[in-house]
């Protein structure tokens, strides 16, 4: 008599694919030149990209260990930008090398560059921040940019990178700007995540929205001494506040909590010539000003308003930009200016997930009044 099947009725209605960290992280004082094993177990011939300043600088760091785990390493730069142009050169440079192995090393454009080099030639990824100016380090996400430094459009990625590699002593090497700025990239978590979430009742997406606020008081609470004492414990947690903590939160969200307006004013701005000179993190944390001008003034959001005065006094006692005259762009004319407001309220904006419609002239209003009393 044969067997008796059992057929399977489950239908399986979605699938949520969630990217949350790195499969390992590595940090601590002097933690790279103690990551030598761990490199070499993920490839023999890494190619490692970073821009032509940090390529110096990391060479001595990373030929050590390629000499001690006889590993064949190569460096290439990313420039002129994390574009296609650059992905297209990076990935002949990888096929000639052979490589086995990406190591990304710097800000966040060179780390972007580099986890998307990795993602299409399907090799594993080890990122090394050399500030603590941005998440990138840590995401599955990846921003492409014109050869003029234009942003594109991002590129989601199907995983984290494999190692990520934090370490203190070459992080101190930074300007303190890198920092200031990776703050105000950091905390516009808060701002945008407890937007774009909405009234969702999903477990991570509300535990990232909490890790978000807590991501927020970490940093109005510890961000002056750490700057004040580079170094010391308190700019180390603020360091961990802007390169891990920011990431596990978008690892966990996923896309309900995704950037709004401060991120998508920044990808605008970057359609301005004259905005290049000024960090990403000092352009997304004028946006989060710019986001908090348009929900005082299209909702009438007196939270908001308080939101706004509380960031200005922040900003001014750590050093991040609060008009359009501290990025430097004092002197551009309306006219790039409602471009780059066009450009932010393309129909694929983030900005379109505010809880209200906004388009170019509201917006424009909106980025030059940051300052305006309640």
């Amino acid at each position: 008599m044969p067997a008796k099947t059992t057929k399977n009725t489950s239908v399986i209605t979605s699938i949520n694919s969630l990217s949350i960290s790195p499969t390992q992280v590595v940090q601590g004082e002097g933690s790279l030149s103690e990551s030598g094993q761990v490199i070499a177990r993920l490839g023999k011939r890494p190619l490692v990209v970073g821009g032509n300043r940090t390529l110096g600088l990391i060479s001595s760091y990373l030929n050590p260990i390629f000499k001690q785990f006889e590993l064949t390493g190569v460096f290439e730069s990313y420039t002129p930008d994390c574009s296609e142009t650059s992905l297209e050169n990076l990935n002949q440079a990888s096929k000639d090398h052979q490589a086995d192995l990406i190591i990304g090393v710097g800000g966040g454009k060179a780390l972007d560059t580099a986890k998307l080099l990795a993602y299409q030639q399907e090799l594993p990824i080890v990122t090394i921040p050399t500030s603590g100016a941005t998440c990138a380090a840590w995401t599955a996400l990846s921003n492409i940019y014109s050869n003029q430094g234009a942003f594109q459009y991002d590129v989601p990625l199907s995983r984290c990178p494999d190692l990520l590699i934090l370490d203190y002593k070459l992080i101190k090497t930074a300007p303190k700007r890198t920092l200031v700025a990776g703050i105000g990239d950091a905390i516009a978590k808060w701002y945008e995540a407890s937007v774009s979430s909405g009234k969702s009742t999903a477990t991570l997406t509300i535990a990232a929205v909490q890790q978000a606020r807590v991501l927020r008081d970490i940093l109005l609470q510890k961000s002056v001494k750490a700057l004040d004492n580079i170094g010391g414990e308190d700019w180390r947690e603020v360091v961990n506040a802007t390169v891990l903590l920011a990431g596990v939160i978008g690892g966990l969200g996923g896309a309900n909590c995704r950037t709004v307006a401060a991120h998508a004013v920044h990808n605008g701005l970057t359609h301005i010539a004259a905005a290049h000179d000024a960090l990403h993190g000092e352009k997304v944390a004028y946006g989060i000003l710019v986001q908090l001008r348009l929900e005082e003034m299209i909702q009438g959001n007196q939270l908001a308003a308080s939101s706004r005065q509380q960031l200005l006094k922040f900003y001014e006692e750590i050093g991040l930009p609060k008009s359009l005259e501290d990025l430097g762009l004092s002197k551009v004319s309306l006219e790039e200016l409602r471009h780059a407001a066009v450009v932010t309220c393309h129909p694929k904006s983030d900005i379109h997930r505010l809880p209200f419609k906004v388009s170019p002239e509201p917006l424009l209003s909106a980025m030059i009044s940051t300052l305006v009393e309640k």
